[in-house]
């Protein structure tokens, strides 16, 4: 299986040589701007599919406020803000996301929620969060995020940067991963990663993200492999959260 595999997964790689011509001179900008929208529709069905997942996932964040004042929620590619509903009154949020074009749908979700304090927007990858403070928030928050990003280990070294050190804030998560070998979701997750890519604004399924989280250095993790009610090639994912 794995030689057919690697055998159509090159082919498939030929076929998208095309989109990686595109993106190398710069014809992919405009999909920059169509992405937070197909995202924003997206976001209505899979909020609706993961409800359960998300409520039992966020209801965790009551062990994490602190002894005064209002829980200070970090969310790193924040996206639409498809997590606003599920956080709990009097937050205060600051978002980060690297497409500027995501804070008009950001502001319509914002509106939804006026049960959360909204601090700022800030355009920036999650690799550099210099633009928040070292310690400084109790929560960050990561969801379909981890698949995107260009270095994860990195990612999760700035969380740690920006989490408290007392009573140890805490890095929420939860993410598609690639299956397990040999299954046909395995399969197909490497035969159409290259298509994937391009649809997904970089999206890759073939990422073990949980082993970058258990080598993180982490003081303390809750981490489970799950079964989503969702398209076979994001099926599997993982939820929990990490203390510092």
């Amino acid at each position: 299986m794995t030689l057919f595999m690697n055998a159509c997964a090159f082919l498939f790689k030929v076929l998208t040589l095309p989109l990686h011509v595109a993106e190398l001179i710069g014809l992919f900008s405009f999909y920059k701007r169509v992405f937070p929208l197909i995202v924003y529709k997206m976001s209505f069905s899979y909020n609706d599919k993961m409800n359960e997942k998300k409520r039992e996932l966020f209801r965790n964040l009551s062990k994490f406020y602190p002894t005064k004042g209002s829980l200070r929620i970090l969310e790193v590619g924040c996206g639409s803000g498809a997590n606003f509903e599920h956080y709990p009154t009097g937050c205060r949020i600051t978002c980060i996301d690297p497409n500027p074009h995501f804070q008009n749908y950001l502001k319509k979700s914002m509106a939804k929620n006026d049960h959360l304090v909204y601090d700022s927007f800030i355009v920036a990858s999650g690799e550099n969060l210099q633009a928040v403070e070292e310690n400084s928030v109790d929560v960050v928050v990561c969801t379909l995020v981890l698949c995107s990003v260009n270095d994860t280990p990195k990612v999760l070294q700035e969380a740690k940067r920006v989490l408290r050190p007392v009573s140890g804030g805490a890095f929420f998560f939860l993410e598609h991963v690639v299956s397990d070998p040999p299954t046909w979701t395995y399969f197909f997750q490497h035969v159409l990663q290259p298509f994937w890519y391009y649809f997904g604004d970089g999206c890759e399924t073939t990422r073990a993200t949980w082993k970058h989280i258990e080598a993180a250095g982490f003081s303390d993790l809750e981490l489970r492999h799950i079964q989503t009610p969702l398209f076979f090639m994001i099926r599997p994912h993982i939820a929990g959260y990490a203390i510092k």
